[in-house]
Formats: C-alpha cells, structure tokens, sequence
C-alpha cells in the first residue's frame, strides 16, 4: 500500500477576468487591458501591462484613459467567467480528494504526493494543466497550512509554482511580507500590531500567541498558528450555510432622485429574492445601505414579525428602511441589501394571523417559470421602468455573486 505525504495547496487564477478575455480573443495577450464594471464607470480588473502604466483597480475610467491612453477597455462577462472558473473546479476535483471553491478564481485543496515525492513538482503540473486544459494562467502554492500556502502562491506570481515545506524557507518566505498580506489583516487590525512593532508575517507568527488573541480575537489567533505551520483552517468541500445574504453595488450613474433610489432597492429585492429561494431560506431581519457622493452613508434595518421571502412583504419592509437611510438632495452612488437571521423555510412558522395568501403564491411561481425559460428579469416589478438602461443591457443581467457554490465573493 502506499503511504502519502499531504500539505494544502493554493491556486490563484492570474488577472483572470483579463486572463478570460484573452482566451476567446488572443489579440487582447501582452496588451493593457482594463475590464470594466457593470455600467462602464470604473475597472474592477487590470492586466500587468496596465498596472504598470499605473492604473489600478477601482479608478474611473476617465481617470485610466489619461493614464493609460493605449489601454483595451471591456465590459465584464461573468457568464464567461464563471464557465472557465467550473472548468478550473473540475480539474481540481480530478488531481485532489479535497477542493474549496474559494473564491471565482482561486482554490485550496489537499495536496498529496507519495512518501518522498515531490510537492514542488506537484504545483508544477497542476499549473501547467490548468494552462493546457483551460488556457488560464494560474499560480499554485502548497505548504503546510492553507494561509502560509496563499502566501507562497502570491509571492510565486505570476505563472508560478512553488513549494514551500521546511521551517528555513518558511522563515524566510514571511520576514520578507508584510503582515498586510495576510488574508484578513489591514486597515485597523494592521495598526493594533503596528504599536507592538508587529510589521511583517514573521514579526506575528513569532509573537506570543495570547497578545494575538487580544489583539486580534480568535481569528488572529487562528492565524498566528497557521503561520506557524500548524493547520488551524479546514479545507471546505461544501459551502458552509449563509449567515446572511446581500445583493446590491454600484449605481454607476450617481442620482439623487427618490423615485430611481425605489427602482434601485426593488431591482436589489427581486437578486434578494432569488438567493433566498435556491437556499430555501427566509428573511427575519432586513437592511438597507445607501452611500453618497458626500462620503455619507445611510442605514435602515428591520425585523420582520414572520420570516420571509415573498416580495410583497418584503419590499413593504424595505421601503421604511430606504425612507431612514435616505439623505435628501444628496447623490448616491451605491445601494446594498442584506438578508439576515435567515431560516430554513422548512422550519418557519407562521405567525398567529399570517396565512399564505394563494394569489400571491401562484403569481411568484408564475414569475420564476417564466423568467427561467425566457431569461432573467423577464418579468420585473414595474417599479423599476425607471432603469430601461440598465435591463437593456445584457451585462447587467448576471454579476459575480450570483457564481453559487464558492465561499467568498
């Protein structure tokens, strides 16, 4: 029988939505390429060529144009995206027993060799299948934790493939990266560590453990002893069941006027909607969260007296929130809907004078059979006729978080 040696292994996709368009048109390869978001109004997504032109994600476009006037500008296809990242997953699925669906361009999985082999060479091939296969460049790293096995595959950027297993190379691997690139540690937590001269990823991983807890509770410590070589983080087959559920984004086009706002959060209710019906789970608390132009923010929430995922009831709980996170006169930029206290509809109960109203019933079924056979959005509220525009366009129809299964967004 043979024995097996196992570490963790991480694949990141290299500038994948760039990485995508150039598989279905190569005139786009060694060009600057710049993908842009849903209405156009900035780059979510930039190649090496462009980055090094100074262009950096999130910038407006106008912004890019003037720093890189040369650049190949497109419109993001996540449809396509999604199909080159299914293709990766199942690739996955056949060179390990153990694969997380991460995020739509990056995996951890279970790397295994026999005793002695190579795990240097293992990274080796999986990244040069996925090129053969998917024609995606990807970079893989495998360690002996899954977040020293990020860190390696994002120092081996890009088309890299490196193994890093013994203590030495460890060490030498984290005083060279600042804590920030640590998944999880920026902003806020990087300056709690920075006032006990805690700077690079070995600075942490050699600091005492019960510091790291109070400064950073139990996820920091469950970091500090990843970097120390000791598995603290399982690998995730399954996508683990939601805590909450969110749909929303950018507006594209700033408005400060109260009937698109409505438009906008009935446009986010129905994509609310949607998730809540395929995990079959209902609404017990709602949010609505607008941002401005101005830097402010708007927040209104409630909790619903009977969990829900039935439109009526929910945009009749929405629309108070909106009126609360509404700031006259004021253009908003971006609206967020969240979902939480969610319920297995399985396990709901009615409430004392709630009874399913069968019209209602019948009408939301109706909905989603003829929206599934003639497309998405078929069939819409009229409330959103004020976003023509937006239903018009057919790379508005579909977005990154509507890709099910993976953990993150």
């Amino acid at each position: 029988m043979i024995e097996y040696e196992t570490a963790v292994g991480h694949l990141d996709a290299d500038c994948f939505y760039v990485s995508a368009e150039r598989v279905r048109d190569a005139f786009l390869r060694d060009k600057p390429v710049g993908v842009l978001g849903n209405q156009g109004a900035c780059v979510i997504a930039k190649s090496y060529e462009m980055k090094a032109a100074g262009v950096a994600t999130g910038v407006p476009i106008w912004e890019a144009l003037v720093k890189c006037p040369d650049g190949i500008y497109v419109k993001r296809d996540f449809r396509w995206y999604e199909v080159l990242s299914r293709a990766m997953l199942e690739l996955m699925r056949v060179v390990s027993p153990q694969v997380e669906y991460y995020s739509i361009d990056e995996f951890f999985f279970q790397a295994s060799v026999p005793r002695g082999g190579s795990f240097q060479k293992l990274a080796e091939s999986i990244r040069d299948l996925i090129w053969e296969r998917v024609k995606v460049p990807v970079t893989v790293g495998i360690a002996r934790t899954r977040t020293l096995a990020k860190l390696i595959s994002d120092a081996a950027k890009p088309f890299g493939a490196l193994a890093v297993l013994d203590r030495e190379a460890e060490t030498k691997l984290l005083a060279d990266r600042p804590v920030t690139e640590i998944t999880g540690i920026a902003g806020r937590r990087a300056k709690r560590l920075a006032v006990w001269n805690i700077a690079t990823c070995l600075d942490l991983a050699r600091a005492d453990r019960r510091l790291v807890r109070s400064l950073l509770t139990a996820s920091g410590e469950t970091l500090w002893w990843e970097l120390n070589g000791d598995p603290a983080q399982p690998i995730h087959t399954q996508r683990p069941a939601h805590k909450a559920l969110s749909r929303g984004g950018s507006f594209g086009e700033t408005t400060d006027d109260p009937t698109v706002l409505h438009a906008w959060l009935v446009r986010n209710l129905e994509r609310l909607i949607e998730e809540l019906e395929y995990h079959a789970v209902l609404a017990g608390r709602l949010t609505v969260w607008v941002s401005y132009k101005n830097g402010q923010v708007g927040v209104g929430q409630t909790s619903l007296t009977v969990p829900s995922d039935r439109f009526d009831m929910l945009l009749d709980a929405a629309r108070p929130c909106l009126r609360n996170a509404w700031v006259p006169r004021v253009a908003a930029t971006r609206m967020h809907l969240i979902a939480e206290h969610l319920t297995p509809r399985a396990e709901a109960p009615l409430g004392l004078f709630d009874r399913p109203d069968p019209r209602l019933e019948t009408l939301a079924r109706v909905k989603r059979a003829v929206n599934a056979r003639h497309g998405r959005f078929v069939l819409r509220s009229a409330a959103t006729l004020p976003l023509a525009s937006i239903y018009k366009d057919v790379a508005n129809g579909y977005d990154i978080c509507d890709v099910r299964g993976k953990i993150c967004f």
